[in-house]
């Protein structure tokens, strides 16, 4: 079993800069991808960027440039670095963990709103 527990998310202007975590814990397979969704009010839960357990990295068109996501294999833990945010980067953002077993945990989601 393995769960995630996200933190990080607040209040910021445009502009300004958020630093997401995902910690995961229990039986973690060495082999897996660790990804950020964020989700608003009657919209679908989209892919901001994944990071595969060997450090491979990739992103949404809408944040390139903007965000960085990094992890910890020690401490299971997985960052997204959010700069220059946007009023249209408010969501709830949601850690996402997959692997061959267990094949997709979520975390309960954190709130990011940024204000124009």
């Amino acid at each position: 079993q393995v769960q995630l527990v996200e933190s990080g998310g607040g209040l910021v202007q445009a502009g300004g800069s958020l630093r997401l975590s995902c910690a995961a814990s229990g039986s973690i397979p060495s082999l897996n991808v660790m990804s950020w969704f964020r989700q608003g009010p009657a919209k679908e839960r989209d892919l901001v960027a994944s990071i595969t357990s060997g450090g491979t990295p990739s992103y949404a068109d809408a944040v390139k440039g903007r965000f960085t996501i990094s992890r910890d294999n020690l401490k299971n833990t997985i960052y997204l670095q959010m700069d220059n945010l946007k009023p249209e980067d408010t969501d709830v953002y949601f850690c996402h963990f997959r692997a061959v077993q267990p094949s997709s945990v979520w975390g309960q989601g954190t709130q990011v709103t940024v204000s124009s």
